[in-house]
């Protein structure tokens, strides 16, 4: 039997903005009973099906990578970002600093390359450089049931965050509570699959492609970057757990 190819989907965001939550939901279709606080990183599995229904069609395994939030580990969590096919920016909304904590997020998985520690402080505006990563992007906000009350109590103003804008990403608002927030059949669900297909289709199959994506970061922002497309794919191991002291 044939080793199904995988692609791997790091998720970043907050401490507390519901990640962990969120990959069980997307990994196993229905809540996290009692999730815990994630401590370097943690991974759940999908199995997802490429262009499902199209002659196209294929099996592929997502490790969705679930890296903590803690600024304790912001020195050491780098070991997790490499390789990185897929980003999935999680924030709470509920909590506007969550959503503009992300840009700090991407700035920092997007420079984990750099040799210059010292740009990895540097603000930086997505606009200048977020359209130039080969890097699919999806942004999801949790919470959506608590945000729903706050904006009929007239408490948040605004739900969509800039970044996915600033992105060109689509962007979803789940209760990582509730198993329909990613039925079938939703637009949330048809958004993340979309996604999905997206990281593996850069992954795997821009290298034939008649029109490739030649876009790269730009060389200020990363000095030396591999080609997500050079690992070779790999038999897919068991879900893996990591800590760090």
């Amino acid at each position: 039997m044939a080793a199904i190819e995988k692609v791997k989907v790091v998720v970043l965001g907050d401490s507390g903005v519901g990640k962990t939550s969120l990959t069980y939901l997307i990994a196993h279709n229905k809540p996290i009973l009692s999730p815990g606080w994630t401590v370097g990183c943690s991974v759940e599995v999908k199995l997802h099906r490429y262009k499902e229904g199209t002659q196209a069609q294929n099996t592929f395994f997502v490790e969705l990578w679930d890296v903590g939030g803690s600024n304790g580990h912001r020195n050491t969590r780098d070991v997790f970002y490499q390789p990185t096919h897929g980003i999935i920016l999680v924030h709470d909304l509920t909590n506007r600093k969550s959503q503009v904590n992300l840009q700090k997020w991407l700035t920092e998985i997007l420079n984990q390359d750099n040799p210059n520690p010292t740009l990895q402080h540097v603000d930086v505006d997505p606009e200048q450089f977020l359209g130039s990563t080969q890097i699919p992007i999806l942004v999801i906000g949790t919470k959506f049931d608590l945000a729903e009350e706050k904006q009929r109590k007239n408490q948040y103003r605004r739900l969509a965050s800039s970044i996915a804008e600033q992105c060109g990403a689509d962007e979803i608002f789940v209760n990582c509570h509730q198993a329909r927030s990613l039925a079938p059949g939703t637009s949330n669900s048809v958004k993340l699959t979309r996604f999905f297909d997206k990281v593996i289709e850069r992954r795997y199959y821009s290298r034939i492609s008649p029109f490739p994506d030649k876009k790269r970061i730009p060389s200020y922002m990363i000095a030396t970057s591999t080609p997500l497309s050079s690992n070779k794919p790999a038999q897919y191991l068991s879900p893996r757990f990591y800590h760090m002291d």
